[in-house]
């Protein structure tokens, strides 16, 4: 009788399918790669492949797995690997952003710690200036521009923390965290990234700890939800949700922080087929949102408000089949939207386009579309293109129309095709 394969036979699989016969090929692909995903001279070593291969596997890095995944187009865990959360490990690895209770501490890795500090007392504020820059160019510079820039200041950074100490190495922490936090949003709502986005958000968690930052800590775990959540996967967004409201209890937290978080379980519950459950959630971010404390909201929450709060709940009435007022909630939000919010106005003239579509007036729906694209010419966003494109396959029935046809002309178009691969 042969002898049954040992080791990590999930990874050896893919590697060999994938045509890299040999740990030494591998890892020379895996090192070829990492600049071209934004990891620079990253190199893996046959040595890294052996372990990886082995009876017990180490989680990877969170860099690491995004060279797996991106050189075996497979997702972590069908390549034979087991979070440590989900093995009963108390430790983390580097990256990895829990799904554990939200009393477990979700940090094991610590960041550079400066041996002999030599940085000026300065460089926290001199830092956080940069972060500031970037959280107001975000409104408006196109994300595949923006986003390289944010992960140098990121890495710039981390480099930063190895040779600073006291208050200004929390100060240079947070703001960090907050930089890490962007470059995550990008990659999941602009650039439609969630792998990649996982990744970052783990190492904003890590920052934020750092600074002893509960807040931003919790502003980190509500975003890292919406990856599962937008994924279908119920559980591990609420696993993470459960954490948010961990933290932003120990902030403490102005109201409309809570009102937000209930506001993204609401998106995550609708997003995994249960919009009716989510309305009951959005009733409860209104009335939180209607009362007041006596904390005030950091200056970096900049991404909800009342307008942003009326789309949550007109997308979760769509979604339950409610269009009449979906219609009206979703056109009174648009009303209230600031002049730069032009991403947030993306997804809900998308959104109004599929209650008309719902309706079936297609006319309408197809001038919502367009007003939508003539906004995305000048401010990209993927998570509102993916919107318009959803309608578009709803509109399939009036496919010979000349109004739906229009629509094609523009999303078809040869700018707007180049345009969304590129991106």
């Amino acid at each position: 009788m042969a002898p049954r394969p040992t080791g990590n036979t999930k990874l050896k699989a893919a590697r060999q399918h994938a045509g890299y016969s040999s740990q030494a090929s591998f890892a020379d692909a895996l090192t070829a790669a990492a600049p071209r995903i934004g990891l620079g001279s990253l190199k893996v070593s046959e040595r890294q492949i052996r372990r990886w291969e082995s009876t017990d596997p180490p989680w990877p890095q969170a860099h690491h797995q995004r060279l797996l995944v991106h050189v075996l187009k497979r997702e972590i865990r069908d390549l034979g690997f087991t979070a440590p959360w989900e093995s009963g490990e108390i430790g983390m690895a580097e990256g990895a952003l829990p799904r554990v209770a939200a009393s477990q501490p979700p940090l094991s890795v610590p960041l550079p710690v400066a041996a002999a500090p030599v940085q000026p007392s300065t460089i926290g504020a001199d830092y956080s200036a940069i972060t500031l820059a970037h959280r107001r160019l975000y409104w408006s510079v196109q994300p595949a521009h923006l986003h390289p820039t944010v992960v140098e200041h990121t890495r710039l950074g981390l480099q930063l923390l190895s040779e600073t100490s006291g208050v200004p190495r929390r100060i240079l922490a947070a703001a960090l965290a907050e930089s890490l936090l962007l470059a995550g949003r990008i990659e999941f709502f602009d650039l439609r990234r969630p792998e990649e986005a996982d990744g970052t958000y783990s190492r904003a968690l890590q920052a934020a700890g750092d600074a002893e930052d509960p807040l931003l800590g919790a502003a980190v775990l509500a975003h890292a939800a919406f990856i599962p959540g937008w994924g279908m996967r119920a559980d591990d967004a609420a696993e993470r949700l459960r954490a948010a409201r961990t933290y932003a209890r120990r902030g403490p937290a102005s109201t409309d922080f809570l009102a937000w978080i209930d506001a993204v379980d609401a998106e995550c519950t609708t997003r995994c087929g249960h919009p009716n459950e989510a309305l009951g959630m959005i009733d409860r971010a209104e009335k939180t949102m209607a009362t007041s404390n006596e904390h005030r909201p950091p200056e970096w929450f900049t991404w909800f408000s009342g307008a942003r709060l009326a789309a949550f709940k007109g997308n979760t009435q769509l979604a339950a089949g409610r269009h009449a007022q979906a219609r009206d909630t979703l056109t009174a939000a648009l009303k209230a939207l600031n002049p730069e919010e032009g991403k947030q106005r993306v997804v809900i003239l998308g959104d109004l386009a599929a209650v008309e579509t719902a309706q079936r007036k297609y006319v309408q729906a197809c001038e919502r579309i367009h007003e939508a694209l003539d906004q995305l010419s000048l401010t990209w966003y993927a998570t509102g293109m993916e919107r318009i494109r959803a309608v578009r396959r709803d509109l399939q029935p009036w496919a010979d129309t000349d109004e739906v046809r229009g629509v094609d002309d523009r999303l078809y178009s040869w700018e707007t095709v180049l345009s969304t691969l590129s991106r």
